[in-house]
């Protein structure tokens, strides 16, 4: 009988990125799940309006049930709740309670903290999307259109509204976060076509709010959930184009403390 070679020296090895950002986006979904206020801001709010965008008149379907042109818009209002206004609060007071002081000392970098919250806000977009789909059965809507689309424009959109949170919060300060990323929200629900078709808005309001991100989300779903196309060019590149200008303010500002 030979004996088994067994070593007990260490060795040591830095956690792959994959796994970093893994656990940290774990972390931040129970963080998240754990914060009533966003609770309230990214399921509570779309739910409601659903309900009752779906019985106010003003919002014309044509032949289609009004619940069809209604799911798409209420969709894209989570995304941003949830990756533009939640997560730049939620950033800018972990940057003023001192949390990202810590995870600055870690070999966690701005890059992989990005993707670790994006995972993590994606995960509860889907969670999101679900309840929003589920209750809109009961409403009358039935499945349309791309899924395939869809799910690419909820990723894209995702990505530039989770890189312009990044953006502010590292501009400004916790409390002034606080008020912009509630202000911004407000401006884009009423004035970006989230909720409200482009081609039911004023002439030149409709053309502004398509080139926010807000009106290239929601109308760029509109057209594929409810008009059965694939991916707009046109919303795909203006998402893209404020992704890059959120990802870039931020690399240039964002600060752990």
């Amino acid at each position: 009988m030979t004996a088994t070679n067994i070593s007990f020296a260490p060795e040591p090895a830095a956690v792959s990125s994959s796994r970093q950002v893994q656990a940290q986006a774990a972390f931040e979904f129970k963080l998240l799940m754990r914060n009533g206020e966003q609770l309230l801001l990214t399921l509570i709010i779309p739910l409601f309006l659903l309900v009752g965008l779906t019985y106010v008149p003003f919002i014309k379907s044509g032949d289609q049930p009004r619940v069809t042109l209604v799911v798409p818009g209420v969709i894209a209002l989570a995304i941003m709740s949830t990756a533009f206004t939640a997560q730049a609060i939620s950033v800018g007071f972990d940057r003023r309670y001192g949390v990202l002081k810590l995870l600055g000392v870690t070999p966690l970098s701005r890059i992989r903290l990005l993707l670790a919250k994006t995972v993590a806000i994606l995960v509860i977009e889907a969670i999101q999307i679900v309840l929003i789909l589920a209750v809109a059965a009961i409403l009358g809507w039935r499945p349309v259109g791309n899924p395939a689309g869809a799910l690419g424009l909820v990723i894209l959109g995702t990505a530039a509204f989770s890189a312009l949170s990044f953006a502010l919060a590292g501009v400004l300060r916790a409390e002034a976060t606080l008020a912009a990323a509630n202000a911004i929200y407000l401006i884009l629900l009423l004035a970006g076509g989230t909720v409200i078709p482009r081609d039911q808005m004023p002439g030149w309001l409709g053309a502004a709010g398509q080139a926010l991100p807000s009106g290239a989300l929601g109308n760029g779903l509109r057209e594929v959930m409810a008009g059965g196309g694939g991916i707009p060019i046109s919303s795909a590149l203006i998402l893209l184009g404020w992704f890059a200008l959120g990802a870039f303010i931020a690399a240039r500002t964002f600060k752990w403390e």
